[in-house]
């Protein structure tokens, strides 16, 4: 099980409620060895009411990427098929958050779109 720094989820549902009613995306990079996420990485990007143009071109490598959070600005955290086709290409653990951007509206799939769980630590 992935486990989530809950400072972190905080400045993510923040940023979030920020950007609305656009979308907002992240990657979230941690210790791969412990399955813990402790930090995120803004991604340069375009951020638009129904979609997040990412500008990979402009990403550094970065060995410690885990996967992604992005918002929704409707009321449904499930994955679109454009989501679920962008899961697979970077990390393990995909967030997404849909509005009111609280703690209860975070859903977490796995790499194939597959609803996973996940554990807030301090």
């Amino acid at each position: 099980m992935i486990k989530l720094k809950k400072s972190v989820i905080d400045d993510l549902l923040l940023a979030a409620r920020n950007t609305y009613p656009n979308e907002f995306f992240a990657y979230l990079g941690g210790d791969k060895k412990t399955n813990t996420v402790d930090e995120f990485i803004l991604a340069p990007a375009v951020y638009g009411k129904t979609f997040v143009m990412i500008k990979e071109y402009l990403m550094p490598f970065d060995s410690r990427i885990m996967g992604s959070i992005h918002s929704h600005p409707g009321k449904s955290n499930f994955p679109s098929k454009a989501d679920v086709n962008s899961f697979g290409k970077k990390g393990e653990i995909h967030l997404i958050i849909a509005f009111p951007y609280t703690l209860n509206s975070i859903q977490a799939y796995d790499e194939k779109g597959i609803k996973t769980e996940f554990e807030l630590i301090e």
